[in-house]
């Protein structure tokens, strides 16, 4: 079988815990940038991942013990410059949020009581929206506090890099909250390809 007909892992619901998973490393956080969502945006690349969708680009990020401790430092540092006025929100990324919530649920609960819903918050899954909808309460929690959600893992077959801010034809760019009150996924306002 080729690189470009391996598929990624496909775990079953509630398969992969975060809490047995997740060493609370990050392989890289990069402030002020303009790639990972709209805007000026504060980045946070967690450690660990067991998707291990063929074509990863972040492949190294996929070592759940890559990287460095997640240390009070790092998110006193990452809530400062989340402060200045030009900055839109922040991005949960790596790796796979999703089975990092010790970190990420932490530190945007601590980015909604600093700064309410004034800061975006943004995350990629390789999970999708109906597979998070059967996920661990740690899980669906953080999915309630972001505004936007790329899903899906990256698919090689599908890769498309004309895309706005995904690499598969297969990932979505989902309004959360608009879905999670109207019961139905809702693609992202902003959608242009």
């Amino acid at each position: 079988m080729s690189e470009t007909e391996k598929l990624p892992q496909n775990p079953q619901p509630q398969e992969w815990q975060s809490q047995e998973l997740s060493q609370m490393r990050i392989a890289d956080y990069k402030p002020f940038n303009f790639v990972d969502g709209e805007g000026v945006r504060n980045s946070l690349y967690v450690s660990g991942c067991k998707f291990a969708c063929p074509g990863c680009y972040n492949k190294i990020d996929q070592n759940f013990n890559y990287g460095q401790p997640y240390t009070q430092a790092l998110e006193d540092q990452i809530m400062a410059d989340l402060a200045q006025p030009y900055v839109q929100g922040l991005t949960l990324l790596g790796g796979e949020p999703f089975l990092n919530t010790q970190v990420c649920l932490a530190l945007v609960k601590r980015l909604r009581v600093e700064f309410g819903h004034t800061k975006d918050v943004w995350s990629w899954t390789g999970y999708t929206w109906a597979e998070l909808q059967q996920e661990t309460p740690d899980k669906l929690a953080l999915l309630r506090e972001l505004d936007v959600l790329v899903d899906g893992r990256f698919l090689q077959a599908q890769k498309d890099l004309t895309l706005q801010f995904r690499g598969s034809a297969n990932q979505r760019i989902i309004d959360v909250q608009q879905s999670l009150s109207r019961g139905e996924v809702t693609l992202w306002a902003n959608l242009i390809k």
